[in-house]
């Protein structure tokens, strides 16, 4: 299995314009949050617990996160079950508020993305590789801890494989 430093650093070549990765920012928790909206149905509710394919795929992301590094994980693990409470009281509304909210999320989380990627000038990482899908709100929670100065070993590890990060010329605002 590849270990934390080749998932980042794999993942951080397709994102090193600062523009992209703020980009990231909004665009993957919205993309997050509309899979848990979309995967809460068909569920039930069981001692107080939804239960749906919103779970297992959230189970299944959190053992994989969890065996990449402890810290990390039990974060994404904490920020996968605020998705999932909010797939689950969507899912729970009208067809037509649930389907909405989550096919909403969706298209606006991705049409930041491709913004963002429009001025890395790069492709999404998960087109090489579907993994990122899965490394994407990781990488998220990881920038953003290196943004406040936490886990520097990590940051400095990544940026040896992907390089520092920039502003990208000729695509600014102008």
């Amino acid at each position: 299995m590849k270990s934390l430093v080749d998932h980042l650093g794999q993942y951080a070549e397709y994102h090193r314009d600062r523009r992209n990765i703020f980009s990231h920012f909004i665009g993957i928790p919205l993309i997050v949050v509309a899979v848990a909206v979309l995967l809460s149905r068909p569920g039930f509710e069981l001692a107080g617990l939804w239960l749906s394919p919103a779970l297992l795929t959230a189970v299944a992301a959190c053992v994989f996160y969890l065996r990449l590094d402890l810290r990390f994980g039990l974060l994404m693990a904490a920020l996968l079950a605020l998705c999932l409470w909010a797939g689950a009281a969507l899912a729970q509304q009208s067809t037509l508020v649930w389907l909405s909210a989550g096919l909403g999320l969706f298209v606006v989380g991705w049409i930041i993305q491709f913004i963002g990627h429009y001025y890395e000038g790069r492709k999404p990482a998960f087109v090489d590789d579907l993994m990122g899908l899965v490394v994407g709100p990781l990488f998220v929670v990881a920038e953003l801890a290196f943004l406040c100065g936490l886990r520097d070993e990590v940051r400095q590890a990544v940026e040896r494989r992907a390089g520092p990060t920039c502003i990208r010329p000729g695509k600014a605002l102008a």
